[in-house]
């Protein structure tokens, strides 16, 4: 499959595997990028390709302004994914990457195109308040958070030079996140699997659990050993269970 001018803005192929019989489009994390799933990619080749989404403000991304406006993204990728797609889709995000993708496959199901499955892990489901007033604080307050919950090693964000690169974008991601607010309206008809870390101090089983709500049909709720970001240690029971529900 060719990725369009516009879409190979916004979209990472790894390891390309036109002849799969499904892809699975991932959305990363607040202060993210697509390399952090490229493992992924690698595990679930060539039975199903992996497109990961890059939003503005990061890596080869670094020079364009980030969105800090969840459903600002979410009209944008839905814009774009429709031309990658191609056959059965599944989504998975994690953390604020959850809500992003949820918001997308609405938008994808108000214009006719059901999704496989939807993954979202380590997040709340969207039907209260979920910000924590994290993008408010200052920079070593905001720093302090991403190192707590463990999503990038401590020293990488010592070093002053990352640290300068990195703070706009998960300022405006932190933003994003935790002004997103669930509209009314319809929701998805496809299955929803819910992932977390039974140690995740964001989210526990009877939120997680609330994206039950979310679907007309099927809904899995599935913990691991962890934190926040468990999905580094449980890489291979998480992409195991991906596969094998992608199979189906």
């Amino acid at each position: 499959m060719t990725i369009s001018l516009e879409a190979s803005e916004w979209i990472r192929r790894f390891h390309p595997a036109p002849a799969a019989p499904v892809r699975l489009v991932c959305f990363p994390h607040a202060g993210g990028a697509a390399s952090y799933y490229r493992p992924v990619s690698a595990a679930l080749a060539p039975a199903v390709e992996v497109l990961v989404v890059q939003y503005p403000g990061r890596q080869d991304r670094y020079g364009e302004p980030a969105v800090d406006d969840l459903f600002v993204l979410a009209d944008r990728l839905a814009g774009v994914l429709p031309a990658v797609m191609g056959g059965p889709v599944a989504f998975f995000g994690h953390s604020m990457g959850a809500s992003l993708a949820f918001e997308v496959a609405r938008r994808l199901e108000a214009r006719g195109t059901r999704l496989h499955t939807l993954f979202v892990s380590g997040r709340r489901a969207p039907s209260g308040p979920l910000g924590d007033g994290v993008h408010l604080k200052n920079d070593d307050e905001l720093l302090a958070e991403v190192k707590r919950l463990g999503g990038t090693e401590a020293a990488i964000l010592d070093d002053p030079d990352i640290r300068r690169m990195a703070l706009p974008a998960l300022r405006s991601d932190y933003r994003a996140a935790e002004r997103y607010h669930y509209r009314p309206g319809p929701d998805v008809s496809c299955p929803i699997v819910a992932l977390l870390g039974d140690q995740d101090p964001k989210v526990d089983e009877a939120q997680a659990s609330g994206w039950a709500d979310r679907t007309s049909a099927g809904f899995e709720l599935k913990t691991f050993p962890g934190g926040h970001f468990y999905l580094k240690d449980e890489a291979a029971a998480i992409t195991g269970l991906i596969g094998d529900r992608l199979a189906r």
